[in-house]
C-alpha cells in the first residue's frame, strides 16, 4: 500500500482502533521538531510522544447540546477546521497559563488552570471557544452553521471570541496581505476599556488590586499588546472618547508613574503558498516556523480535510487529526472534566509536506515583548536561507497603500469581515500569490 494511502486509512480509523493500530516514528537521524522543541527520535522517543500527548486534541464529537438550541448535535463531516482552530488556540492558552514545558500524564492530578483552559473548549454554549460559539460567531462571517471553514475564517472568529475571554486577556492579531506590520502590533488603532482588576496568570506571581483597562466592545486608540495601569489622578473609567489620549489616559493626568504590561500576543497569519499545490520554495521557510520557540503550529491540510500541524521530521509534517468522532464530554457533578479523550495517546499522523494544501494559517505566541522582538529577528534571518522564499513580509511601518484589515467591528455585519472572508477563505477565492 502506498504511504499516502496508509496515512489516509489511519486518519479514518476510530479512536479506539488507533490505540492499537498506528504508524510509529521512523528510525532516523533527522531531528524531530515539535512546536519549537528539537528531539532525536533515536534517543528521545518517549519525550516526543509525551510532548505530543500533552497537546490538547479536539476531534469531532457527537451528542452535544444542539447548537443554537435547534441545530446540529454533532460536527462530524463539517467541523474539522473548527476543531483545528480550537487546537491552535488551545496551545496559545496552554502557553499563556501553563507554559510550554507543561506536560500532561494520564492519571496525574492537574492544576485548576489546566481545567480552566480545557473548559474553555468544552462543547457547550457558554464555553469561550466551544464548537457552539465558533459556529454561531461564524454566521457573522458569512458561514452557515454546519458549513466548512477555511483557515482565515476560523482565525477571524477566534479573534472575536477572544475579546470576551478576560481571564486570558490575549491580544490577537491577524496579519493579512502576506504582511506582518510591526507598528500594527505594537501600536494598534484600538483599545477597549472597562473598569476591572487584573490578576496575573503567571504561575509565580499575582496582582489582584490594580485597576486595569480591558477590552470591551468600543473602539479607542491605544496599544494592542499593552495593559494600561492608571496612574494617580487618572480616571478609572472615562465616560467619553474625547477624554482619552492615544494611550488611554484622560487629558491632564499625571502619568509619570504609569505601569505598562505587555499583553500576551497570538499572531495568526493566513497565507496562500501556491495555486493548487504548495510552492516548493516555501518548504524550508515553513519548516523553520516549527523551529521557533514562539510556534503555535499551522492549521491547514488537504482540500476539505483540515489538520493541526505541530512539527516535522525530514520531509514529513507531523499533525493531530480531528477526523475521529467521540462522544461529547460532560463535566461531573464535582466539575471535574474527564480529559483522557482530549489527549492523543498514540504517535501522531504524518504526511509529506508536498501534499499540503497551499491554504494555511501559521500561528505564533509571544508572551512578552522580548519574545516578539526575538521572533522578528528570527523572521528577518529567514531571508538569508539560500533557495528559500519568505512566506510573508515583515515591515516596520504600514505601507501607504495598505489598509488595516485587522481592525474589525464586533458586529456580525462588519463589511471588513465580509471583505476578508471573500479574500482569504479556502475554497475558490482569489489570493495574492507569492512568487519567486
Amino acid at each position: 500500500m502506498e504511504d499516502s494511502a496508509v496515512h489516509g486509512v489511519l486518519s479514518t480509523l476510530t479512536y479506539d482502533t488507533l490505540r492499537f493500530e498506528y504508524e510509529d516514528f521512523p528510525e532516523t537521524k533527522e531531528p524531530v521538531w515539535i512546536l519549537g522543541r528539537k528531539y532525536s527520535v533515536l534517543t528521545e522517543k518517549e519525550e516526543i510522544l509525551l510532548d505530543v500527548t500533552s497537546r490538547l486534541w479536539f476531534t469531532y464529537r457527537k451528542n452535544f447540546p444542539a447548537i443554537g438550541g435547534t441545530g446540529p448535535t454533532s460536527d462530524t463531516g463539517w467541523g474539522c477546521m473548527l476543531r483545528c482552530g480550537q487546537m491552535i488556540f488551545a496551545q496559545a492558552l496552554v502557553c499563556r497559563h501553563l507554559g510550554r514545558d507543561w506536560r500532561w500524564m494520564k492519571g496525574k492530578k492537574q492544576t485548576d488552570n489546566y481545567y480552566s483552559v480545557l473548559n474553555a473548549f468544552i462543547d457547550k454554549k457558554d464555553s469561550y471557544y466551544s464548537i457552539h460559539q465558533i459556529a454561531q460567531m461564524g454566521v457573522g462571517e458569512g458561514k452557515s452553521i454546519g458549513q466548512w471553514y477555511g483557515p482565515n475564517t476560523v482565525a477571524q472568529v477566534l479573534k472575536k471570541l477572544a475579546t470576551f475571554d478576560t481571564w486570558s486577556s490575549l491580544a490577537v492579531h491577524i496579519a493579512m496581505d502576506n504582511t506582518v506590520v510591526m507598528e500594527d502590533i505594537k501600536k494598534s488603532p484600538h483599545l477597549f476599556q472597562k473598569p476591572d482588576s487584573f490578576e496575573s496568570e503567571d504561575r509565580n506571581e499575582s496582582r489582584k488590586d490594580v485597576p486595569v483597562r480591558r477590552e470591551v466592545e468600543k473602539d479607542y486608540r491605544g496599544r494592542l499588546c499593552w495593559f494600561n495601569y492608571p496612574c494617580p489622578g487618572a480616571s478609572a473609567f472615562p465616560t467619553a472618547e474625547s477624554d482619552l489620549l492615544s494611550n488611554g489616559y484622560p487629558d491632564g493626568a499625571e502619568c509619570t508613574d504609569r505601569l505598562l504590561l505587555w499583553k500576551p500576543l497570538v499572531l495568526l497569519i493566513p497565507l496562500r503558498l501556491g495555486l493548487t499545490d504548495i510552492n516548493e520554495a516555501y518548504i524550508e521557510t515553513l519548516k523553520h516556523c516549527f523551529m521557533m520557540p514562539q510556534s503555535l503550529g499551522v492549521i491547514g491540510g488537504k482540500p476539505n480535510s483540515a489538520h493541526y500541524f505541530i512539527g516535522y521530521v525530514g520531509e514529513e509534517l507531523i499533525y493531530l487529526d480531528p477526523h475521529t468522532t467521540q462522544p461529547a464530554v460532560e463535566p461531573t457533578d464535582s466539575c471535574h472534566i474527564p480529559d483522557e479523550s482530549f489527549h492523543c495517546q498514540h504517535p501522531p499522523c504524518r504526511m509529506s509536506i508536498a501534499e499540503l494544501d497551499p491554504s494555511i494559517a501559521v500561528g505564533f505566541f509571544c508572551n512578552t515583548e522580548e519574545d516578539f522582538n526575538d521572533w522578528c529577528q528570527q523572521i528577518k534571518k529567514l531571508s538569508l536561507i539560500r533557495g528559500a522564499l519568505p512566506m510573508f513580509e515583515l515591515v516596520e511601518h504600514q505601507p501607504s497603500h495598505f489598509s488595516s484589515p485587522d481592525v474589525l467591528n464586533l458586529t456580525p455585519d462588519s463589511s471588513d469581515a465580509d471583505r476578508l472572508e471573500r479574500f482569504f477563505d479556502s475554497e475558490d477565492e482569489d489570493f495574492e500569490i507569492l512568487s519567486l
